[in-house]
């Protein structure tokens, strides 16, 4: 454990050495590169139930892409589709190019880690053995356990700032450590791109903003490729760089969240009336429902 908290205190962190590369484009803004993780066409679904339909989007590299709509809307089927879970009905996922389904899944848990809804732990598993699972895909019949392995799990757990858990059993964790163990592992695995199906669920409010200022560290410290569905559109607007708001398994307006997040979109994708106004925090867009109770000003009342 000693060996474990010296490694984690290592800097440069090997994230943030591999992220150098493509740092330029991340602070330049230049978004005339192509994007690694593309949806081109597709249509994804359940059995016969066709859930989103011929539907294109580009994530942005190195920013935190967010996925919001209404409930049943597609989000969590458009993600799905995107890490390799669910293969397409037509058209394809794209990551570097080739089509992700014609992608061995080892090649792709090296570039992409996800992190689904509500993930089962397994019982009586350590934090430090869970996280140590997601160097799986670095493993080969012949190859053992390596330093390298050693410093990826130890960077995970500093950057999530769960090294002193390293010795607990994950079901002893509160829900927002054991979010944060899970992210660990997803980072172990060395990815540059990361999917989380819903990450705040069940949180707290307070614990919510935390999972969310952790997850843009991680972005900005990183170059991290971060693509989250959520259901609290405030949040999304404040962490967002991209946002993509769906609704029947369309895209129905994606940019910047001053771009999406306006009175006509949410009435649109969520049919509620609102009136949008400047978070005084974080100056992004701020949505105030209007419901039938407790509106001083008659003029907000929907007809």
């Amino acid at each position: 454990m000693s060996d474990l908290k010296e490694s984690a205190i290592a800097s440069p962190t090997r994230l943030e050495t591999a992220a150098a590369d493509g740092g330029a484009a991340h602070e330049s803004g230049d978004r005339t590169c192509p994007a690694r993780l593309v949806a081109d066409t597709v249509s994804l679904g359940y059995g016969e139930r066709t859930v989103v339909t011929d539907l294109s989007v580009r994530i942005p590299d190195h920013r935190v892409t967010v996925i919001v709509g209404a409930n049943a809307c597609g989000k969590s089927t458009l993600l799905r589709g995107m890490a390799r879970l669910l293969k397409p009905v037509s058209g394809s996922v794209l990551l570097d190019g080739t089509a992700i389904h014609k992608s061995s899944t080892r090649d792709v848990a090296r570039t992409l880690g996800l992190l689904p809804q509500s993930p089962i732990t397994p019982e009586g598993v350590s934090v430090v053995d869970l996280v140590g699972r997601g160097r799986h895909p670095h493993q080969g019949m012949f190859r053992r356990w390596s330093s390298e392995d050693e410093e990826a799990v130890a960077e995970a757990l500093s950057l999530t700032g769960t090294t002193e858990l390293a010795d607990r059993i994950v079901d002893e964790l509160s829900g927002g450590q054991r979010q944060r163990v899970w992210i660990a592992m997803a980072l172990a695995q060395g990815t540059e791109l990361l999917l989380l199906d819903e990450p705040t669920t069940y949180l707290d409010v307070a614990h919510q903003v935390e999972m969310l200022d952790l997850l843009a560290d991680l972005n900005q410290r990183c170059g991290t490729t971060i693509v989250m569905v959520l259901h609290d559109l405030n949040l999304s607007a404040r962490y967002a760089d991209h946002l993509v708001a769906m609704r029947h398994g369309e895209v129905i307006a994606e940019g910047e969240p001053t771009e999406v997040v306006t009175e006509d979109v949410v009435r649109d994708v969520f049919g509620l009336e609102s009136r949008v106004v400047p978070d005084p925090v974080s100056h992004t867009p701020l949505v105030v429902p209007i419901g039938r109770h407790r509106c001083t000003d008659e003029g907000t009342h929907p007809t």
